[in-house]
């Protein structure tokens, strides 16, 4: 079971159209999408099979009818208050997806039903899932409870999911008949030697659990299966060497515990007969790849068979590693396997077999962070989409259509009129035939751009909207002339450069404006200074508070133009990212203070600082970093608290963090309420898709419009749409058009 509670891609207003609905069942991926009133209340469902019976009675085929006539008016749904129990048991054939309401009919979260792969404890073994990956501590513990949970934290530490360990009853196991085998006689008496007794074994089992970390263990034979039933042990290993004793096989089947089974010495004809018995059991199982020498010489891994092995058994497959080092598993990882084990270990000097092949600490940790980037960089084998990272760079780095020469309303394009010029801002050059030849819906300059909405016959204007809070847009100083007469903005964000911060306001600001106005800080100074206020670097950091100074003394100036607005609120960016990963929490405090610090150190009087809120994963002008501060709620009402601080509720950006640490947006804007003075609203996808057109990412708009309501109902909203200003703003009164309907703010 999984329960989503980012429920923006799986609901939509009554009204909307049955083609809408169908792009959404289409993007979500969930076949399903749930149809709500305005005010957020379940009203019905629609799924493939609702759509094919329509068509089966629909006269003519009308996608632009509202989906309300096509929906399924019969939806099951619980509160969101009902047990886990009940939930599953609502996911049954009958029901992919149960939405989960408030006591007002609302849907809070939507619970869906896994279709593939298995649980092993809380983590789910499956082709979609991340590795599962096994720390095999075995008898590297040398029979010592201490060692042994010593060993247990670090693999923890060390990122593994599972520590796995060995029991056998060696009286069982072993017959008499082996005095005259050097080789089995050794096994046997570093076994007896390095042994945990059963009850000790239950204790590290139960200090994994009390780590958040599942134990495992194999059975080496029947009396051990018996003893780790009774403990009540969730899923088993199957050693190499006994996934060819079929009645051990059989037995761990019976128990329908979930079975890890290595492959290692068998012959291909005997991994068909195994397999064949745990598919006669109806196992969940994963086959692992494994050469079973100590160590493995690369030449032997052979890990191109993992595809094979994959084939021939229908099933999961993952991978048992004995070769030195950590570049294999790493590989394996990118060819399929979804479950990864490597012998962990504090010292590889010790005695036994086992030592030599394992990974220290350190080895395994940075193990599990390669993997992990492997598995993220994976990505998908869907229909290839531009990212944000390259639509930042298309935009700077690709060529547009341009015009070679003035234009006018209604004027018939032709191929000498149009050329093909840097940068990216406008339509890519293989839209050139589908230009040419129509005519214009607008005055176009020479050297201007031209856009999408060239080449649709129906574009939407500007025009008076009406909220019941102050609204505006982001401008430059170049375009404030043009953009501030074509609505009832009560205020404008100015959106500084670097550049601009060194221009004459003279030359843009003729006497008094009536409108009030923002300042958005620069993030990017000259000389590739990006404004870090919690930056260890003093020199950094105190060039960092220069540059913020000069940005407040702009702001004062502009004060002069718009005199109606007393206290002028300034957007920042106040640092806290690191380059490659995040920092630990502990280190958050001092970082918070440096800034706190800073921002006392500076004569703020007369303007508002508010500091943004801030996605995981930002842009910066040299790539995407990982920001640490002014993410998570309660750190920024403590913060604010002790600095008598202020934010700006960036609804993108925590719709990010909120995706990415499976929070609620909704709790999140009513936790901030007290810290924040203004607004960037606007739509977000993923977890580092920002700024994109509003209805068409994750943001439930319709529970963020109740939330607003009643937690911030006075605040002050710009649609910071990413590259909204094109063609005259076209992206902000798209935006507007569609929070004037979605927001109760009229």
């Amino acid at each position: 079971m999984r329960v989503e509670t980012n429920i923006g891609r799986f609901i939509i207003q009554e009204d909307e159209t049955l083609q809408h609905a169908l792009s959404k069942i289409n993007d979500n991926k969930g076949r399903i999408i749930f149809v709500v009133s305005s005010f957020g209340e379940l009203l019905g469902s629609l799924s493939d099979g609702d759509v094919r019976r329509w068509l089966s009675r629909a006269d003519i085929l009308d996608l632009a009818v509202p989906v309300s006539e096509v929906m399924n008016r019969e939806c099951d749904s619980l509160l969101s208050s009902a047990s886990k129990t009940d939930i599953k048991m609502h996911l049954s054939n009958e029901h992919f997806a149960v939405p989960l309401l408030d006591s007002s009919n609302r849907i809070k979260s939507i619970a869906f039903r896994e279709q593939d792969g298995f649980w092993i404890g809380s983590a789910l073994i499956s082709e979609e899932s991340p590795s599962f990956i096994i720390a095999e501590i075995g008898n590297n513990h040398q029979g010592d409870i201490e060692l042994a949970k010593k060993l247990v934290l670090l693999a923890y530490e060390s990122g593994a999911d599972c520590a796995k360990f060995q029991m056998r009853d060696l009286n069982q196991l072993y017959t008499d008949a082996i005095s005259n085998d050097l080789g089995a006689e050794y096994t046997k008496d570093l076994l007896s030697k390095f042994s945990l007794k059963n009850e000790e074994m239950f204790q590290v089992f139960d200090y994994c659990q009390e780590l958040g970390m599942e134990p495992m263990c194999t059975p080496w034979d029947l009396n051990s299966l018996r003893v780790l039933e009774n403990y009540g042990m969730k899923a088993y290993k199957v050693a190499s060497a006994d996934f060819t004793n079929h009645e051990l096989l059989e037995a761990l089947c019976v128990t329908g515990k979930p079975l890890i089974c290595s492959t290692g010495m068998s012959k291909e004809s005997e991994i068909l007969e195994s397999v064949a018995v745990l598919n006669k059991y109806n196992a969940n199982y994963v086959t692992l790849h494994c050469n079973s020498t100590y160590p493995a010489p690369f030449k032997d891994v052979n890990l191109a068979y993992l595809s094979r092995l994959k084939k021939i058994t229908g099933n999961i497959v993952g991978y048992s590693g004995h070769e030195r080092g950590i570049s294999v598993p790493i590989a394996a990882v990118a060819l399929g396997a979804k479950v990864i084990e490597k012998h962990f270990t504090l010292d590889k000097g010790l005695e036994g077999n086992d030592h030599k092949v394992s990974l220290l600490p350190k080895e395994f940790a940075e193990m599990v962070a390669q993997i992990r980037i492997v598995e993220e960089s994976m990505g998908t084998s869907d229909v290839r989409v531009i990212t944000q990272g390259e639509m930042l760079n298309r935009e700077n780095l690709a060529k547009s259509l341009v015009a070679t020469c003035s234009l006018k309303v209604g004027q018939l394009i032709t191929r000498d009129m149009v050329e093909v010029k840097s940068p990216g801002q406008g339509l890519q050059p293989n839209y050139l035939n589908k230009l040419v030849g129509r005519r214009l819906k607008r005055v176009v300059n020479e050297g201007g751009f031209f856009f999408e909405s060239d080449l649709i016959d129906v574009t939407i204007k500007s025009r008076d909207y009406h909220f019941n809070r102050p609204f505006g847009i982001p401008v430059r100083f170049h375009d404030y002339d043009t953009l501030r007469v074509k609505s009832n903005f009560d205020f404008v964000e100015f959106h500084l450069s670097y550049k601009d911060m060194d221009l004459k306001l003279e030359d843009y600001f003729k006497g008094e404006q009536k409108m009030g106005f923002a300042v958005h800080s620069p993030e990017l100074f000259a000389n590739d200074h990006i404004m870090d206020l919690a930056s260890e670097d003093d020199e950094y950091r105190a060039h960092s508070i220069k540059e913020l100074e000069r940005v407040i003394s702009v702001t004062r100036d502009l004060k002069k133009y718009f005199p109606n607005t007393e206290n002028p609120i300034i957007v920042i960016n106040a640092g806290g990212f690191t380059p490659s990963s995040f920092v630990k929490d502990d280190q958050k405090a001092e970082m918070y203070n440096r800034i706190g610090s800073a921002l006392q150190s500076i004569d703020t009087s007369g303007v508002t600082i508010a500091i943004q809120t801030m996605p995981p994963f930002p842009w910066h002008f040299g790539g995407q970093s990982h920001h640490n501060l002014f993410i998570d709620a309660d750190e920024i009402v403590e913060f604010c608290s002790k600095f008598d601080a202020k934010i700006c509720l960036d609804v993108s950006h925590t719709q990010m963090a909120c995706s990415y640490y499976k929070w609620s947006l909704s709790e999140f804007v009513r936790r901030v309420a007290s810290c924040t003075v203004h607004m960037h609203i606007v739509d977000a996808e993923g977890v580092d898709g920002e700024g994109v057109e509003v209805g068409k990412g994750d943001v439930d708009f319709n529970q963020l419009s109740f939330d607003l309501n009643e937690a911030v109902p006075d605040i002050q909203f710009i649609p910071e749409v990413w590259q909204g200003h094109k063609n005259e703003g076209e992206g902000f009164w798209k935006a507007l058009e569609y929070l004037e309907c979605q927001f109760e703010m009229k």
